[in-house]
């Protein structure tokens, strides 16, 4: 069995068994409440609307989220990561890809809701979906980023979870990818 690492100074057991009974509550809350959500679009004929399918790809970035939440709360109560260095591209991969989508799909809501109630047009279906799709494809190319070398996901400073370091990862490609982000943007 691999042993837990050092807590960093100013952490107790206590906090991390608090972080990890939060990640926890939030996990299974979060997705299954979110279940509640794509449960109810695919059942009830008249919650399929091109509005509401933006709705439903929120609740299934959410569920994303709450998945990685749940990964990470039995990491705090072990406290180390049991997954290994692959286990923590993909948990922070997954983390980002949900992350940046429920962003995006708030954004798209929001947009949507603008143009039906102050422009008068509804949105559709074509629309609804290439927005869905684009969203996802464009949250998974800059999620696997750090997989490439621009910028790395490693494991947060408990050790419990991974994330997004970009201070780190291959050099050679940082002014490259500025530029290129630059011409871009």
């Amino acid at each position: 069995m691999v042993s837990s690492y050092p807590l960093p100074e100013g952490f107790s057991d206590f906090d991390v068994f608090s972080l990890g009974s939060c990640l926890l509550v939030e996990g299974l809350l979060g997705f299954f409440l979110n279940a509640v959500t794509v449960v109810a679009f695919l059942k009830m004929r008249e919650l399929r609307t091109p509005s509401n399918f933006l709705v439903f790809s929120l609740a299934l970035a959410d569920m994303g989220i709450s998945m990685n939440a749940t990964i990470a709360a039995f990491s705090s109560f072990l406290r180390y990561w049991p997954y290994g260095s692959d286990g923590c591209q993909t948990h922070g991969f997954q983390g980002f890809v949900t992350a940046l989508a429920s962003i995006h799909f708030v954004a798209a809501i929001a947009w949507d809701r603008y143009h039906q109630y102050c422009t008068r047009t509804k949105l559709q279906w074509s629309s609804a979906i290439t927005l869905a799709v684009f969203i996802w494809l464009f949250c998974a190319f800059w999620s696997a980023m750090p997989l490439i070398g621009w910028g790395e996901y490693d494991y947060e400073p408990l050790r419990t979870c991974c994330t997004l370091d970009y201070s780190k990862g291959r050099q050679v490609w940082l002014p490259h990818a500025q530029r290129n982000t630059v011409v871009i943007i």
